[in-house]
């Protein structure tokens, strides 16, 4: 069974940091594209970055310069950075991870705040 597991989010002021964590079981996450979406209220799920097995990157232009993502496939981890935060970046964020033709999963979601 395959299973994604959130972990670092949280209340942070404008301009702060935190980390995001996705560990992953079940699955050999070495082999599939690894990313985080995010879904603000009212809005869509939106990709916010992702990496590929082979460590190429891809940021949603809002993000771009702000936000990390990286990958430890000995733990089985991708995380995402995020620096200068902005009221607009609070949303769940989730983890996805997936692989063609038809293996995609996700995490159950993180919820990020950005408040002064």
């Amino acid at each position: 069974q395959v299973q994604l597991v959130e972990s670092g989010g949280g209340l942070v002021q404008p301009g702060g940091s935190l980390r995001l964590s996705c560990a992953a079981s079940g699955i050999i996450s070495s082999i599939y594209n690894m990313a985080w979406y995010r879904q603000a209220p009212g809005k869509q799920r939106e990709l916010v970055a992702r990496i590929t097995p082979g460590g190429t990157t891809n940021y949603a232009d809002s993000v771009k310069g702000r936000f990390t993502i990286s990958r430890d496939n000995a733990k089985n981890t991708v995380y995402l950075k995020l620096n200068s935060l902005k009221l607009e970046d609070t949303a769940v964020y989730y983890c996805n991870v997936d692989r063609w033709p038809m293996d995609n999963y996700w995490g159950q979601g993180t919820q990020v705040t950005v408040s002064s």
